[in-house]
């Protein structure tokens, strides 16, 4: 029961933190969670707008003058919140074309772009070529040559950022280098490619790019990686002969979603990011570079709510289920299918009775899917839940609707919301089963 208790205490925690409660109701803004579904239906995501300011304000106060923030759509490419982090200074870090098409209709500069993945066609280098990012980030040698190929046709010199996958590494809930992986070049081969690449006639190299893990909560193992990334640029520079425009640093930064993990130490991260600084500024390679950080999750994570309603409570040879009309199709990585070895439960509360007493009985939160991996909260202590409840999925801004299955059973897509304070507006609306059609051609004619 303990356990039950601190997943309790993490979900009240983060309605305190982020949002309000009054009369039983979590609050978002100063809208109560009954006004909002009222208005805009479940399943709906909503988000925070002033959680999301305030985490970019609160990291970008703690870093040295020569970092920028970069944030990573892949996080939530809703475009409300790409202007969010735009207006507030951020550039776009984009993995794919579709990404650049989204980071330019949301109005950001092309030069504050960066393009990275393993997986670059030559369609796309050409597309971000002639938009004029700021910077491709290259991730093998094969990719720099279909670089310099494009630039040959266009008669260019293009500057291109090395993506480096370190023979070491450390930390991390996703680790992403240091072993055999499609990111990035092998730090043992990175001699040679330089060289390659330093023949070129058509590219430069003016970056370098380190990226190791994913979800970290712990600043020493960030700020290791960073000294780590500083030892690579410089033998990059040196090796090139010429200072370096940029390094980046890539993500990384994690917030918690289980009763067992502990906040980011900001204070303390922002004590490394001086010594970083120092390193730089002593190197005669780095004295005046850019250092980039790109975090997705930790800029918008927070922010996000998923709701749904109890449609029914039934039970089932001595265990109690709670149906809800939304699931793992709208939020696979709740349903631990993301990459969870052991499925633990995000924090969860049924909304509408946030501070009410838990009841003795554990309940399993399951969707409506014809599947039993479509289950949102395992053997979870809650108050007493019945029919028309709204359950709600903290940590939901990031890696939530976007990394989801939504076509699976072709249920309805989940509205999207932003609340500011008073204001709440729809940023996406609901797809319904009739809208899947419009993107099939049928032919009566045709038979499966």
């Amino acid at each position: 029961m303990k356990s039950k208790r601190s997943q309790l205490n993490h979900s009240a925690r983060l309605a305190e933190k982020r949002f309000g409660i009054c009369e039983h109701q979590l609050l978002i803004g100063d809208l109560s969670i009954q006004e909002l579904t009222k208005k805009f239906g479940t399943p709906l995501f909503i988000y925070h707008r002033e959680t999301i300011t305030n985490t970019i304000r609160d990291l970008q106060s703690r870093l040295p003058d020569r970092c920028q923030l970069y944030y990573s759509i892949k996080a939530n490419p809703n475009a409300a919140i790409l202007r969010t982090v735009l207006a507030e200074g951020c550039g776009l870090e984009i993995a794919s074309c579709g990404e650049l098409q989204q980071a330019l209709a949301a109005g950001c500069h092309p030069e504050q772009i960066l393009f990275a993945g393993p997986g670059k066609t030559i369609a796309e280098l050409n597309a971000a070529l002639e938009a004029g990012i700021g910077e491709i980030h290259v991730e093998s040698i094969e990719e720099a040559r279909w670089i310099n190929q494009l630039a040959g046709e266009k008669r260019s010199v293009e500057s291109i950022s090395l993506r480096v996958n370190p023979v070491d590494t450390a930390g991390g809930a996703m680790q992403m280098g240091g072993r055999p992986s499609p990111f990035g070049i092998d730090e043992e081969t990175l001699e040679s490619v330089v060289a390659e690449i330093k023949q070129q006639d058509n590219t430069r190299i003016t970056g370098v790019h380190l990226y190791m893990g994913t979800q970290i909560l712990d600043a020493d193992i960030l700020i290791a990686q960073y000294h780590r990334g500083i030892s690579i640029a410089n033998a990059v520079a040196e090796q090139i002969e010429s200072p370096l425009a940029t390094l980046d640093f890539g993500g990384g930064l994690g917030t918690p979603y289980f009763a067992h993990e502990t906040e980011l130490d900001l204070d303390a991260f922002q004590q490394g990011l001086i010594e970083i600084d120092k390193a730089m500024a002593s190197s005669p390679w780095l004295a005046d570079t850019k250092a980039i950080i790109e975090p997705g999750r930790f800029l918008v994570n927070e922010a996000g709510v998923y709701v749904s309603r109890v449609t029914r409570v039934k039970r089932s040879r001595g265990k109690i289920y709670a149906v809800i009309d939304g699931g793992m199709h709208h939020h696979l990585a709740a349903s631990g299918n993301l990459g969870q070895t052991i499925k633990r439960n995000y924090p969860l509360a049924i909304l509408n009775k946030i501070d009410e007493p838990h009841s003795a009985d554990l309940v399993e939160i399951v969707g409506p899917l014809c599947t039993p991996l479509d289950t949102l909260g395992r053997s979870i202590s809650l108050p007493p839940i019945e029919a028309g409840d709204l359950v709600g999925v903290f940590q939901s801004g990031a890696y939530a609707r976007a990394a989801s299955p939504l076509g699976f059973l072709s249920h309805p897509t989940p509205a999207e919301v932003m609340v500011s304070e008073k204001d709440a507006h729809l940023i996406r609306r609901r797809g319904l089963a009739k809208d899947l059609l419009k993107d099939q051609q049928l032919d009566s004619t045709e038979t499966d």
